[in-house]
């Protein structure tokens, strides 16, 4: 038996029972994607039952109908105090004016069925420090929230009404930029590393994918690949949001700059 309440992580309860997938999966279409494992395990272990109610649209109390059944029990103290605490507003929304904000309405992106992840990476670029990133959507999005925060951006969530949030993004002066400064001494040391593994490289090519493609299929390549071997990948650019989840997996890498919209990465194993 093991308890819960709504700062859970999926991954905990995934590892605990591996029938709960399906049982999460039934409680919102959303989480469809849960499907995928290389998703699955990107988002799961930042992700608790409070953060996927959000993004269903649901409650914590329907996941815990769905994982009762599995024998898991619910801890409602420690839930009640945790839907009871709500986030402080951050310094940067006290003084926003609107000359500071870009807005993003991907709901109309989402309505017809496709992961507006490409279009808001896209944008994320062009925000300059100072500035502000206001992103409409249908949920808060707190996956999307915890990589750009690892990018120096400050975030926050307002739930206007069901089916409408706005999550304020905004560049910090620390803020990494430009994106070929986040990976600082990537790019030292490439031909010694390619020279050691030279008879060892696994050669991918993701140029003709869309976001989130690229980093998915990456990550699904480094789950086989041998210690011994390193995995050569040609990319359009820099993928930010995917070297913080490099270092996670104690993948080690280096970046090669070959023109503009041409980007070789080694990566191997730490």
């Amino acid at each position: 038996m093991m308890i819960i309440n709504a700062g859970t992580k999926i991954a905990t309860i995934l590892k605990q029972n591996n029938a709960a997938l399906e049982a999460i999966i039934a409680v919102s279409p959303k989480f469809e994607k849960l499907r995928n494992p290389i998703l699955r395990k990107v988002m799961a272990g930042r992700t608790s039952l409070a953060m996927a109610a959000k993004v269903g649209g649901c409650t914590v109390d329907d996941f815990f109908m769905k994982l009762k059944p599995l024998g898991f029990e619910t801890d409602m103290i420690t839930t009640l105090a945790g839907e009871e605490t709500k986030k402080p507003v951050p310094a940067f929304m006290t003084s926003l004016k609107k000359e500071q904000i870009i807005e993003l309405d991907v709901r109309p992106v989402i309505a017809s069925g496709k992961d507006p992840l490409g279009i808001i990476v896209q944008k994320v670029k062009t925000i300059q420090p100072g500035q502000v990133l206001k992103i409409i959507n249908t949920f808060e999005p707190t996956p999307l929230m915890a990589l750009l925060e690892k990018q120096g951006f400050v975030s926050y969530a307002d739930a206007i009404k069901e089916d409408w949030v706005e999550t304020y993004f905004y560049k910090t002066d620390v803020a990494k930029t430009p994106v070929k400064d986040v990976p600082a001494g990537s790019s030292e040391g490439w031909d010694m590393v390619l020279q050691q593994f030279e008879s060892h490289i696994k050669t991918i090519d993701v140029r003709h994918l869309e976001m989130p493609g690229p980093m998915m299929t990456i990550l699904e390549s480094l789950e086989t690949l041998p210690a011994d071997t390193a995995l050569y990948v040609y990319h359009k650019r820099i993928p930010v949001f995917l070297l913080p989840e490099l270092a996670e997996r104690k993948f080690g890498y280096r970046i090669k700059e070959i023109s503009d919209g041409e980007v070789h990465l080694l990566i191997f194993k730490d």
